[in-house]
């Protein structure tokens, strides 16, 4: 006879990873409506894909969305152990590796533009023009492509073709097939984030300088530039934190599955989606030009009657311009 209290532990475990998924569903959807609205705004208006700090903030919010979809696509794969194409997988892996680091790259260009903005106010429209901003993505995509290259290059080396034609379980463990590659990649992830503290830190310190010498308008804006660095400091210490995860939770699951389960629910929800939830915050709903643009377009898009609303959108107009 099967044991009862064996067979309420199994469902309550099965219950447990069901209503876990469905929160991560409720989330991403948030988070993505919120990132969508976000995007829709930034091409509604010429300023902003003229402004660099607004097309590096866009960049993030692409990345951001492809890789909530990704990552919550390959959650329910690896939940409900379901197999997909090998091949398929492959992509999923590269594209989502890529926009692993493209945050964090571009959180730490907006530092620099912040840093350039107010520590170099005379030389910002030269250097953070909108050929500059391009170069920089150029640069941002091209660095966080190089784990993943890494990578693939010693997978594509080992397995024969008729590999990428199997289904299996998606995992990224899939593609690491020597010890010393994640080793190296977790090497390589160390020092840019190494390299991205320091920035930070600079950053933070120049600018502090200057809100110290500041008087009036120019001291408020300084300190504003302050609390947006201190922020994006967060958001790279909650990625950096990210590339430890794989490390616990290996430990973890030599002692317990379900342990392992929950760690590793809880550590996607901190270190993967929350970082990924500030930069809305951050330059969406704390810079007022880009609020007041969101906050106009909403009302243009809501439906409301143009004879009854016409004051307040020409005083939206007026806020905006």
């Amino acid at each position: 006879m099967v044991d009862n209290s064996s067979f309420i532990g199994v469902e309550s475990s099965r219950q447990q990873l069901n209503d876990q998924v469905i929160i991560v569903q409720v989330l991403v959807g948030v988070f993505l409506c919120i990132n969508t609205m976000l995007i829709i705004t930034f091409f509604m208006k010429d300023t902003f894909y003229r402004t660099m700090r607004y097309i590096l903030f866009a960049v993030t919010l692409l990345s951001d969305c492809l890789i909530l979809i990704l990552t919550d696509l390959l959650l329910i794969l690896s939940y409900f152990r379901l197999s997909i194409q090998v091949s398929l997988c492959l992509i999923m892996f590269a594209v989502s590796s890529v926009c692993n680091f493209v945050t964090p790259f571009t959180l730490t260009a907006m530092t620099l533009e912040r840093y350039v903005a107010i520590c170099m106010p005379l030389r910002h429209g030269d250097l953070c023009s909108t050929r500059s901003a391009l170069q920089c993505i150029l640069i941002i995509h091209g660095l966080s492509s190089v784990p993943c290259i890494l990578i693939l290059s010693v997978f594509f080396a080992s397995v024969s073709l008729s590999f990428f034609t199997q289904y299996r379980v998606c995992s990224v463990e899939m593609f690491i097939l020597r010890s010393w590659q994640g080793h190296l990649r977790s090497a390589i992830s160390q020092f840019y984030f190494l390299i991205m503290c320091i920035i930070i830190v600079f950053s933070y310190i120049q600018i502090m300088k200057v809100a110290k010498a500041a008087s009036g308008e120019n001291k408020k804006s300084t300190h504003k530039g302050l609390r947006t660095v201190a922020l994006h400091a967060f958001q790279l210490l909650l990625c950096l934190i990210q590339l430890w995860c794989p490390f616990i939770e290996d430990a973890v699951l030599q002692i317990n599955f379900m342990l392992y389960v929950n760690v590793r629910y809880f550590n996607y929800i901190m270190f993967s989606l929350t970082p990924r939830c500030l930069s809305p915050l951050i330059y969406g709903l704390r810079d007022d030009t880009f609020f007041l643009a969101l906050r106009y377009h909403r009302v243009q898009l809501s439906g409301f009657s143009p004879v009854h609303k016409s004051g307040f959108r020409r005083q939206m107009v007026s806020l905006i311009l």
